[in-house]
């Protein structure tokens, strides 16, 4: 049966951004009093809205996460983002795959704020297919890993979550497509996350980008 419905994240499976945006916050928080290897920050903040995790980062600084900090952030993140962002090797015939097998109803679903969304997927050429179908998390209620993101994305193209497969690379996005609902599939290129992902609820597991357009074509 096919999928009445297709939603994407968007960072780590669109666009190659987690390693610069988890970069330029590894280096304020450092700055700021908090120091962590490039790989324990992606563990820590991967998937995450930086907001959302106040507590911790205002626990490990000792200072608070003030308006002017997250401002300094965002600027230095966009700018490395505009001088280095590329799209997922096999994202642009994912996407196209995807919007052929649902009649069009694609989405872009992202925990991250709308700016940096529209953002990227406008530099690595993806705009095109997303355009008007794009909801941030920090638009809801709630972000991820709560489906408040997926559910609106799915309710505005008039599919049940029941009847939608997400697409998604952390276990936080996991958990949040299946709270929808959703069959979730997970972009894994690094195996040792395979467990995590699967045990989060992931059905599928794929290594590459490029091979979604076939996986498509067996249901």
């Amino acid at each position: 049966m096919k999928f009445e419905a297709i939603l994407f994240d968007c960072d780590g499976v669109l666009v190659d951004s987690e390693p610069i945006t988890n970069g330029v916050l590894r280096d304020l928080l450092e700055e700021s009093g908090w120091s962590l290897s490039p790989a324990e920050c992606m563990r820590v903040f991967v998937g995450k809205a930086v907001r959302d995790e106040r507590v911790l980062i205002e626990a490990q600084t000792g200072q608070p996460l003030t308006e002017a900090w997250m401002a300094e952030f965002y600027a230095r993140r966009n700018r490395e983002l505009q001088a280095r962002l590329v799209a997922i090797a096999g994202a642009h015939a994912a996407v196209e795959a995807a919007h052929a097998h649902a009649g069009q109803r694609i989405a872009c679903a992202s925990g991250a704020d709308r700016f940096k969304v529209e953002m990227q997927l406008a530099q690595v050429g993806l705009m095109p297919w997303f355009d008007g179908r794009i909801f941030s998390g920090q638009e809801m209620p709630h972000s991820k890993p709560a489906p408040d993101v997926y559910l609106a994305a799915a309710s505005h193209l008039g599919a049940a979550g029941a009847h939608c497969l997400v697409i998604e690379d952390t276990t936080t996005g996991v958990t949040a497509g299946i709270a929808a609902g959703a069959t979730v599939w997970a972009y894994c290129p690094t195996p040792a996350h395979g467990p995590a992902l699967t045990q989060a609820g992931a059905s599928r597991l794929f290594a590459h980008m490029a091979e979604l357009p076939a996986l498509l074509e067996t249901i």
